[in-house]
């Protein structure tokens, strides 16, 4: 009976087996028919469909495509080349130049790091140009990206500080040089203004360049539309717009941002964009675009911008004989951001606390005390701190104004001549520090370094006297010799250089030619002793 079941059983699975096939056998057929019959004869149908054709109608030029044709060969691409630490001959820093980062005014507790806020991801070296803050100990090769804008015809060239700082090799692409693997014309840094991350380039050229038109970007007003031309992700002469956003824009906290006083705008910009133009619609150039505020390293519709009145100040000093930015100070510090109950205690509604008198300073000659409240300027009333540094900075040195203060609540008046920032600043730190002015001598000029006495401990140290280097000028005569700041120069051809005068004397006696040798020690180690470095001077 067992048997019975089982051939039972067995045919039924036969059946239903022989069953699904004739369905897959139906189903295949029926695909067959419809991709291939069907598919067949749906070609062949197309012989009634129209061809596509192109207009050869054109959109009327509106202002920005007028504005990116008109500014846009006279912006560059930049790209720089920075060695690793432990193979480089330069100057790690950047060009030769010493501008305080702590200037008078206000609270140095608070101005020097990054503030509560870390999303202002490019402010100075991080993110525009690529560049990264240097680190201690041997570092890779790097490569940056950042853009810029010719402003004379002789190749004279705008960009941010941070966009060059710290390159070995700086190289400039014009938007009409060909599009290939070549880094671009060879440049050299003309001076840099750390204080508001400004830098001035320059390249060779045996023909005017184009050039851009600055604008007065005070009259610049919040809703305006602005472009913003440079090279995003190295996208070179990309376009974008947007409109001003805001003005007065001061991004970094206390003392760090005194000279940083931005325009704010939505116009995309991102990595690369650094030292590009933010242009109006009259094809002025009213702002360099410097930072952006971003949680992703990316454009999120908030940028600064270097307003171009001051880009022009900080560029005609950076041109001047002196490369360098040349600003007032009256030797004075104070603390910014004074709660309301200070004013009405110590009886004043605007103005600034003294908090510290450098002494032996304008300010302290003038017989300004600590606890003095300053409140006007030759008359002005000052608002706060920042109006206080502007006016006092815009100032020459030898200058004289004219102090209003209370004393105890008394009104008081005091004439101050206004002196060299940088001066008063290093004295303020103890030391000597302050940039020397080229006086004649041109050693910035003719051997690319700009140096000051070693301090008496600094001479004891070594035994001997000589002239500290605190710049050196990339691809320069000292660069290309291995001239690192912080080496100081002991003799020059044998003759020992151990005061101004005498470094003066010997370098004003150099000419292209010359064999120039240098005797230099490390002040930190001068148990190493001697090093002879030498050259013939182009």
């Amino acid at each position: 009976m067992s048997s019975f079941f089982e051939r039972l059983r067995a045919r039924r699975l036969s059946v239903t087996f022989a069953a699904l096939a004739a369905i897959s056998a139906m189903v295949l057929m029926a695909s067959y028919a419809v991709h291939g019959v069907h598919g067949q004869s749906k070609q062949n149908d197309s012989a009634d469909a129209t061809p596509l054709k192109v207009s050869d109608t054109s959109v009327a030029p509106n202002n920005f495509v007028k504005i990116a044709k008109e500014v846009g060969p006279a912006v560059v691409n930049i790209n720089t080349r920075t060695l690793p630490s432990h193979a480089r001959t330069g100057n790690p820093h950047g060009p030769m130049q010493a501008v305080p980062e702590d200037p008078d005014g206000g609270d140095s507790g608070n101005g020097g790091g990054q503030g509560p806020d870390q999303n202002f991801q490019d402010f100075f070296n991080r993110f525009f140009g690529g560049q990264a803050p240097n680190a201690p100990g041997a570092q890779p090769e790097r490569d940056s990206l950042g853009s810029g804008f010719i402003v004379d015809p002789k190749g004279y060239i705008i960009t941010n500080n941070h966009v060059v700082d710290g390159a070995d090799e700086i190289y400039v692409k014009l938007s009409t040089d060909p599009d290939t693997t070549d880094r671009g014309r060879k440049a050299h840094v003309i001076g840099v203004d750390k204080a508001t991350d400004l830098a001035v380039i320059k390249i060779d050229t045996d023909k005017p360049l184009p050039t851009v038109k600055l604008g007065n970007s005070d009259n610049a007003q919040v809703g305006e539309w602005v472009i913003a031309i440079g090279s995003p992700f190295a996208l070179s002469q990309t376009v974008t717009a947007g409109i001003i956003s805001a003005k007065n824009r001061t991004i970094e906290p206390g003392a760090a941002g005194q000279f940083q006083h931005f325009i704010q705008t939505d116009a995309a910009i991102n990595p690369g964009n650094s030292g590009g133009p933010l242009v109006n619609m009259n094809g002025e150039v009213i702002g360099v675009n410097t930072a952006i505020y971003t949680q992703s390293s990316g454009y999120q519709g908030i940028g600064f911008a270097m307003p171009a009145n001051t880009v022009a100040q900080v560029y005609n000093d950076l041109i001047s004989p002196r490369h360098k930015v040349v600003r007032g100070s009256i030797g004075i510090s104070f603390r910014e951001g004074q709660s309301s109950a200070v004013g009405r205690v110590y009886g004043f509604t605007h103005g600034v606390i003294v908090q510290q008198v450098q002494p032996g300073g304008p300010a302290d000659k003038a017989g300004i005390k600590i606890d003095d409240v300053i409140v006007s300027i030759d008359g002005r009333q000052i608002k706060n701190g920042d109006d206080l540094v502007a006016d006092i900075a815009s100032r020459r040195p030898g200058t004289t104004v004219r102090l209003g203060y209370l004393r105890d609540g008394k009104p008081m008046t005091a004439s101050v001549v206004v002196g060299d920032r940088d001066q008063i600043f290093s004295s303020m730190l103890g030391e000597n520090n302050a940039a020397p002015s080229d006086n004649g001598t041109s050693s910035e000029t003719k051997l690319g370094i700009t140096v000051r006495e070693v301090g008496s401990q600094m001479a004891d140290k070594m035994g001997r006297g000589g002239m500290l280097i605190v710049g050196v000028k990339p691809s320069s005569f000292a660069d290309e010799l291995g001239l690192q700041p912080g080496l100081a120069i002991t003799r020059i051809n044998k003759v020992p250089v151990g005061t101004r005068a005498q470094f003066d004397s010997v370098v004003s006696g150099l000419h292209s030619g010359s064999d120039v040798v240098f005797e230099v020690m490390d002040p930190k180690h001068p148990e190493d002793g001697i090093n002879l470095l030498g050259g013939t001077l182009p």
